[in-house]
């Protein structure tokens, strides 16, 4: 499962930042909130599978409270997710 876990990360990630970073830009520039609409309803796909996974996986691999709010924490910094394979990693030695 953590791989899955991993593939949703990167995935919560990118929609987060081609949201951000392109979307919402064109919104707001170009008054056209076509790649918003496009865009959001994946995005909050992929945030709320994000959040169920790291719920089971703390179950699952005993994280401490410190460990499951600072991956939880990851998906709400832009860039965040893509870090979250390397602090596992770095947790586990």
């Amino acid at each position: 499962m953590i791989n899955i876990f991993k593939i949703v990360s990167f995935l919560e990630g990118l929609s987060y930042i081609l949201l951000l970073f392109i979307a919402t830009p064109i919104k707001y520039i170009y008054d056209d909130p076509t790649y918003v609409k496009w865009l959001g309803m994946p995005h909050g796909l992929l945030f709320i599978g994000y959040l169920a996974l790291a719920t089971l996986l703390k179950v699952e691999l005993k994280w401490s409270v410190k460990d499951f709010l600072i991956v939880c924490l990851l998906a709400i910094i832009p860039f965040g997710t893509f870090f979250v394979g390397k602090y596992l990693k770095e947790e586990k030695k």
